[in-house]
């Protein structure tokens, strides 16, 4: 079976989506990017070709700014898959698009909302609707998960003390005053800086604001700053519900990186957008850059069944690499692969409606052929 992927948006995540399921070649497969900028599916196009080392089946189709158009709609039709790498706010939009056509979906986005919304559309469906499956929310929360049952089936427990996630996407190198450059969307580091973060504390899960809980960490050696941000739980504070007594999602940083955002969000007043104005600040004294790392945390702690207080945890630094004769970013690995992986998944099972990240089966996952080829065998 030759599966027909549509990938909406042809920006750097879709383009790393594109080349890695075209050179990986786990399963045959036609690519369709879609995109409102026809130069950017010619650039998507050209950036498959060019990066597969073999003979790839890659098209393009324009997208309206809203809706559809007969020509999106006759190739929807036909297709298998649409992987949604538009902003987040988009995800509806092509979530109703993939039920009107019967199309499995797909998505990254950490937007609550609009999740909330796609799992209203989502609701009886005859294909799948996978959520939130990028790196964060997405690889993180699996990998928390398999921690947990790691950690329950060991230690003979069924609740624990604290499940904490973290992922950076940071800088090489982050001089000051602000510690950072951008390696992902503007806006999407924005949003995550505003709105709150959905976390449990004594079983008890609750809405606390961004950036409220500023902490330090030493991972693998390296001391980094965490804080909360919105979306990178997932549903993770409704799936883990009385099993255990705290758990949250922080993105990390530089130190220092906080205490700047902060300085600067003092400075915006009377703004009817918050979230642009932070954005705007940002591109001015933020730069953008290639060379990237992505570093992950995932831990599980609690008490085993003779009462000694015990830790599960795993990390990864993740670096730029190539795939095919093309150089990605660590994002754009990060992100693009567990999206590959849930489209392989979505070819292999039968699922219908809404899957959240906390229905994923782990270790199908995060040892799937796309995951391994970013983040090797788990458990290895």
């Amino acid at each position: 079976m030759n599966a027909k992927i549509f990938i909406a948006g042809s920006g750097g995540i879709g383009q790393a989506a594109g080349l890695i399921l075209a050179q990986y070649n786990h399963f045959p497969c036609t690519i369709i990017f879609g995109d409102i900028s026809e130069n950017a599916n010619k650039l998507a196009i050209d950036f498959v070709r060019e990066g597969a080392t073999h003979e790839v089946d890659v098209e393009s189709v324009l997208m309206p700014m809203d809706g559809s158009t007969p020509e999106m709609d006759a190739i929807l039709k036909k297709c298998d898959i649409i992987l949604d790498c538009l902003p987040g706010n988009q995800a509806p939009r092509m979530a109703g698009l993939a039920r009107q056509h019967q199309c499995h979906y797909a998505n990254l986005t950490e937007y609550v909302q609009e999740t909330k919304d796609i799992i209203e559309i989502s609701k009886d469906a005859d294909t799948a609707f996978v959520l939130q499956t990028g790196l964060a929310p997405g690889f993180i929360n699996v990998l928390a998960h398999r921690l947990y049952e790691e950690f329950t089936e060991e230690f003979g427990v069924k609740i624990v003390n604290s499940m904490h996630m973290k992922v950076g996407a940071i800088s090489k190198n982050a001089p000051s005053p602000h510690y950072y450059a951008f390696t992902w969307s503007p806006i999407g580091v924005a949003t995550e800086y505003m709105k709150d973060a959905e976390i449990v504390r004594n079983f008890k899960k609750m809405k606390v604001p961004a950036l409220s809980g500023l902490e330090r960490i030493i991972i693998d050696g390296d001391e980094y700053e965490d804080n909360f941000t919105s979306g990178g739980a997932a549903d993770f504070p409704d799936a883990f519900a009385g099993k255990v007594k705290d758990l949250d999602y922080k993105t990390l940083r530089y130190p220092g990186h906080y205490q700047w955002v902060k300085n600067s969000l003092s400075t915006i007043t009377n703004s009817e957008n918050r979230i642009k104005a932070l954005e705007n600040i940002m591109l001015e004294n933020i730069p953008s850059v290639e060379d990237d790392i992505v570093v992950v945390y995932a831990s599980v702690e609690g008490k085993d069944n003779n009462n000694r207080l015990r830790r599960k945890e795993r990390s990864y630094k993740v670096f730029p690499g190539y795939v095919g004769k093309k150089r990605l970013r660590a994002i754009q690995l990060t992100t693009a692969a567990p999206l590959c992986e849930v489209a392989h998944m979505l070819l292999q099972h039968k699922w219908k409606g809404t899957i959240l990240q906390s229905q994923l089966s782990t270790l199908d996952f995060l040892n799937g052929p796309f995951v391994t080829g970013v983040y090797g065998k788990y458990g290895k």
